[in-house]
């Protein structure tokens, strides 16, 4: 991977900067019509799973272990081609990973960016 993935909230103007632009939330995001969807693909089944996320349920306190469960889930079965799509991506253009949530810097998009970018 030559570029670093970035990643942001979905609803966040598109910068020219952003490459493809890739929603890796489960659900769809709220008040955004898909029609007019920012983004280039939506990658849900490298979403953590519901399970997961409903536990995590964004409480900045449990993100170090909801960020050490997500890792778990990347290597898993169910995840590994949805994991590979991304890393092909990343490898040969700049790549944002997108999330509706408010703190994108505790969500999964930035585990998943982390996890691509090789440095967990």
């Amino acid at each position: 991977m030559t570029e670093p993935i970035g990643f942001r909230r979905v609803y966040e103007q598109t910068a020219p900067g952003d490459g493809r632009r890739v929603l890796v939330d489960r659900v769809w995001p709220r008040g955004m019509r898909k029609d007019d969807a920012p983004f280039d693909e939506w990658a849900r089944d490298v979403a953590p799973t519901t399970e997961l996320r409903r536990w995590y349920g964004h409480e900045p306190e449990r993100f170090p272990e909801f960020r050490r469960r997500y890792r778990a889930e990347l290597r898993d079965e169910d995840h590994r081609a949805a994991v590979q799509r991304l890393r092909d991506l990343a490898g040969h253009e700049k790549l944002t990973l997108l999330t509706a949530t408010k703190d994108a810097e505790h969500s999964q998009a930035a585990v998943l960016a982390e996890w691509l970018a090789g440095t967990h």
